[in-house]
């Protein structure tokens, strides 16, 4: 499960004109790394207008705790399940959709610790995830698809990847189409296994 991603802010004015959006680049809040309950940019439709924004993320699920009368809040980082009642509303509204741009991200080396293994789209400065977002208690958060693993990142995380999308299909995740067709693997033929391994200090 993807959990940590990066993000270089000399990339985005690039971007951010490719795709078309307006307003200031919320660079302040923004760091290289981003990690679930970190700040991080993504860009979503207003009045029919691309802006960028900076949210948190992680989706905050609340669940009984062990003990009774408890309870314990998990902020869901990555979206399984498409038919799931939780995700169903933010899914089906193109309001609730955008994109979550990157660099680079990561999956944990198996048997290592917490090595990671780093993968990123050729040829793209920067990628964008499929995601979706809501306002909470604690301000906006968002979280991002997920799918079928491709054969790049099949060996190192056999469970899922995350939903990459083609520049072309910004549009058409952001007006709200059927969420199920963009739930495909991004072909491994057009990314790499990145040479930057971290490990979370």
């Amino acid at each position: 499960m993807c959990n940590h991603y990066q993000n270089h802010p000399e990339a985005i004015p690039t971007w951010k004109e490719y795709i078309g959006a307006a307003g200031d680049i919320p660079f302040s809040e923004i760091k290289i790394d981003v990690w679930p309950k970190y700040q991080g940019m993504v860009a979503r439709l207003d009045g029919g207008q691309k802006i960028l924004d900076t949210m948190q993320w992680g989706v905050p699920l609340t669940m009984k705790g062990k003990r009774p009368g408890t309870t314990i809040t998990k902020r869901i980082t990555n979206v399984r399940k498409l038919s799931s009642s939780f995700w169903r509303s933010m899914l089906t509204k193109a309001e609730n959709r955008c994109l979550v741009p990157f660099t680079k991200f990561a999956e944990p080396k198996p048997k290592a610790g917490r090595e990671e293994c780093w993968f990123e789209v050729k040829e793209a400065s920067v990628s964008a995830f499929a995601g979706i977002w809501r306002p909470s208690n604690e301000g906006n958060v968002f979280a991002f698809l997920t799918c079928e693993p491709n054969p790049l990142i099949k060996p190192i995380h056999p469970k899922a990847m995350p939903v990459i999308l083609h520049p072309e299909d910004y549009d058409d995740w952001l007006s709200g189409d059927d969420a199920e067709r963009f739930a495909v693997p991004f072909p491994s033929q057009l990314m790499s296994m990145a040479t930057q391994v971290a490990v979370r200090i």
